[in-house]
């Protein structure tokens, strides 16, 4: 939880997904400069890019701002959505998040062929994604690369693991087929309103009076989606950060003059995200396994 001396943590939604590239690459790069820590994208049917790509595409352009797809747990294979997300996080060096979406439209299943869910199945579904993704990422050590040109091996076998998931919704033997994310664990972001807080390294709120149910779930880090009315300097020591949301680059300039000069921020200094948010790397659960057996 933030401080008062700390400040806040700045985030920023890009709701457009049919924006120019020179437009898009220009708006993150003007919410890095401000401080922001971290941009999510949205992603919804019609855009002109998914999410994952707009994340890939500005990653060159930009060196300590997060970037957070949203990808859709229930209308993506998850296996893709985890090997997507660990490609984020490749490509920007360690500034790869994910926003878990729950897109549960008959649009949304029919563009991918599959079936709109039965409301009491959702959140175990959410769950069991998270859970394939957090293992695949853990799937490969920090040290299974080993690029040994006398024996021709490029990993130790050893190192890289099955995850053998089966669950009610899929079964998943892995491992992935990247190496492990550089941040280890890739920062999962989350509404709390998903009722899988317990999963997520970012819950989103939607006001103050559900912060301490966030946090009381597990929540490492709560932050606040403005809204127009938020006094933001009282938000310092409440909640961990705030997610200003901006449809137009006159909203972002809006954002960017009337309101973030006014406040205490915590801007990124470090090279990962995990780091920027104060979140340890963890180690891989399979090789903490076999250092505990």
């Amino acid at each position: 939880m933030s401080t008062k001396e700390d400040g806040l943590l700045l985030a920023l939604e890009l709701e457009g997904g049919n924006d120019s590239p020179r437009a898009l690459r220009e708006t993150v790069q003007a919410a890095e400069l401000a401080g922001f820590t971290l941009v999510t994208f949205t992603e919804n049917p019609g855009d002109a890019l998914d999410a994952g790509t707009r994340a890939a595409f500005v990653s060159s352009s930009t060196s300590t701002i997060g970037l957070a797809p949203t990808v859709h747990t229930l209308t993506t294979e998850p296996f893709f959505l985890a090997t997507q997300i660990a490609s984020v996080d490749h490509t920007s060096h360690g500034r790869g998040a994910w926003v878990v979406g729950a897109d549960n439209s008959a649009a949304a299943h029919d563009a991918v062929g599959s079936t709109v869910r039965e409301p009491d199945s959702i959140r175990q579904e959410i769950r069991d994604v998270i859970d394939v993704a957090r293992r695949l990422w853990d799937s490969w050590e920090d040290d299974a690369v080993i690029r040994d040109a006398a024996s021709g091996r490029y990993l130790d076998p050893d190192k890289v693991h099955h995850v053998r998931f089966e669950g009610e919704f899929f079964d998943i033997v892995g491992p992935l087929i990247t190496p492990r994310p550089p941040q280890g664990q890739v920062v999962v972001v989350g509404d709390a309103a998903l009722g899988v807080t317990d999963l997520l390294d970012i819950a989103l709120v939607q006001s103050l009076d559900q912060v301490d149910d966030a946090r009381t779930d597990g929540a490492p880090l709560v932050f606040l989606d403005a809204g127009a009315d938020d006094d933001f300097a009282s938000l310092v020591g409440v909640v961990d950060g705030v997610r200003f949301r901006a449809g137009t680059a006159e909203d972002l300039r809006a954002i960017l003059e009337n309101v973030v000069p006014t406040l205490a921020i915590r801007r990124p200094t470090a090279t990962t995200l995990r780091e920027n948010l104060g979140l340890p790397r963890p180690v891989s659960r399979y090789a903490a396994a076999k250092e505990n057996s």
